[in-house]
Order: C-alpha cells, then sequence, then structure tokens
C-alpha cells in the first residue's frame, strides 16, 4: 500500500509551518506549546483552562495541499497521556471549519488509524449538516484538546502518514 508522509519530526528537524491556536483567541485563558523534545519528536503540551467560557488548546500544521485521492487514511504514531485528542484536517487553510475524528491515548506509543471518510466536519464543536470528508486535497492537519474540563496535558507526536 502506498504511504505519504506528512509530517515525520525526526526528519524535518525543525517546526517549520506548526501554529498554536488556543482559547485565548476567543478570551478564554487556556495555554498550549509545541516543540521538539530532546527524542527528536514534536510535542503538544499546556494546560486547558475554563476560565472565561476557554475550554481548548490547538495546534496546527499547515503546507502545500496534498491530493489524497490515492489514500483511505491517517496513520499517527504518537504517545499521549491517557486524555481523549482530536486529530483534524482542512482540505484548504481557510476553510473555517474543519474535518474531526477522536482518538483516545493510552500513554505507550500507539499507531493510530483513521479512515479519511470517518472524519465529520466541524466549527467551534458542532457537528455541521455537511457529509464527512471525501476531498480530493488536505492543506492542514492538526491536533486540539477540549474535553470539557480544566486539565494538563502532553501529546507527543513522530509521525503523520497518509496511506
Amino acid at each position: 500500500m502506498n504511504s505519504s508522509i506528512i509530517y515525520d519530526a525526526k526528519a524535518s528537524g525543525d517546526l517549520p509551518n506548526w501554529q498554536i491556536d488556543d482559547d485565548v483567541v476567543m478570551g478564554g485563558k487556556s495555554r498550549s506549546k509545541f516543540y521538539l523534545n530532546t527524542d527528536g519528536n514534536g510535542v503538544f503540551e499546556g494546560s486547558v483552562s475554563m476560565k472565561n467560557n476557554g475550554g481548548f488548546s490547538s495546534v496546527r500544521y499547515r503546507f502545500h495541499s496534498i491530493a489524497v485521492l490515492e489514500y483511505s487514511g491517517l496513520v499517527i504514531r504518537v504517545r499521549g497521556d491517557g486524555k481523549r485528542y482530536q486529530l483534524r484536517i482542512k482540505s484548504n487553510k481557510n476553510d473555517d471549519y474543519a474535518y474531526v475524528a477522536y482518538f483516545p491515548t493510552s500513554g505507550d506509543w500507539q499507531e493510530i488509524e483513521i479512515p479519511l471518510d470517518t472524519m465529520v466536519p466541524s466549527f467551534r464543536g458542532r457537528k455541521l449538516d455537511k457529509p464527512n470528508f471525501s476531498g480530493n486535497y488536505i492543506g492542514e492537519i492538526g491536533f486540539l484538546i477540549g474535553n470539557q474540563k480544566a486539565e494538563d496535558f502532553i501529546l507527543e507526536v513522530e509521525k503523520i502518514e497518509l496511506k
């Protein structure tokens, strides 16, 4: 089966095009960062606050659009902290909404496969009345934590690929 690497932390050696997008854009108090650790993996880490109607932290990775017609899913290699996260994609980085899939973490390294056609359209936490992802391109991918409670979090990201 063909695969295409979207992000490989060890191969990139830096953090091009990763951007934090926390609830502070709406007055919230959550804080996060994305950095490379000593193992060379990307780390999304922070604290979600419910103050001022907050409740989420996210990070997104923008890139030149990738054609996805020959692929059926995304595979992420991550190590989380036992919390639930969202994987988010956009067909076009300028879209207001994203396609979302939730995944649990176990505290151990996991290789999680998410079929593209199971990703549901969402805007500000609300499912939209649109079909699941069936696009031809992906131009942005990201992670979000927003479990409706205040919590510290850490998600280590080694690789994201299309399969």
